[in-house]
């Protein structure tokens, strides 16, 4: 039981200073995410979210958080999480390879003015980088969450939030913090113009 304790407190301990060393640095680009998303869900554009296992979990939740609500009550806003369709996804994989799984949806679904969301906590994930470029092509905005140095697909976005850390379980859980503040920026906002 003892080993279990220093364990959980080291991985606790952990989780609060990668939180602390982001908070350090972060808080000028999730602010920029949380303005884009804000103008473009208040002015009839939507989010299309995308990332591949935990991040692919992290794009849903953000846009639960969108169409549902976060902790105020308020109308509903425009999101499509484009990892959540297993038909289009594996029809897309099948068809053009997985690079275009997401790709393929941005052509689809996305429109100029809309936010293209990509996540991934190594930065290079092929698909994310691919679809993140159809979707500057199109005249979305786009933005990545990212982890480690960020790689090619930060440094491909127009709002880049990286968590500068080397674990992916430290990266997640920063990045489920930053999705949470970005959704309550965007609840601020709209309780302000109401």
């Amino acid at each position: 039981m003892a080993d279990a304790t220093a364990l959980l407190q080291a991985i606790f301990d952990e989780t609060a200073s990668a939180h602390r060393r982001f908070a350090g640095q972060g808080f000028t680009a999730v602010a920029a995410a949380a303005d884009a998303i804000g103008r473009a869900v208040t002015t009839g554009k939507k989010v299309l979210a995308f990332g591949n296992g935990g991040s692919a979990g992290d794009a849903e939740h953000l846009v639960a958080e969108l169409v549902g609500r976060f902790e105020g009550e308020r109308r509903s806003l425009a999101g499509v999480a484009l990892t959540a369709d297993s038909s289009v996804l594996t029809a897309i994989a099948n068809d053009y390879g997985y690079e275009r799984s997401f790709a393929r949806q941005i052509e689809g679904l996305g429109q100029a003015g809309d936010i293209a969301f990509g996540i991934s906590t190594s930065g290079r994930s092929p698909n994310v980088q691919v679809a993140l470029a159809a979707a500057k092509a199109g005249g979305m905005t786009t933005i990545a969450l990212t982890g480690r140095d960020g790689g090619p697909i930060g440094a491909q976005a127009d709002i880049h939030v990286n968590v500068a850390e080397a674990s992916t379980a430290r990266i997640q859980e920063v990045h489920r913090t930053v999705l949470h503040a970005i959704c309550s920026l965007i609840e601020q906002r709209l309780k302000s113009a109401s």
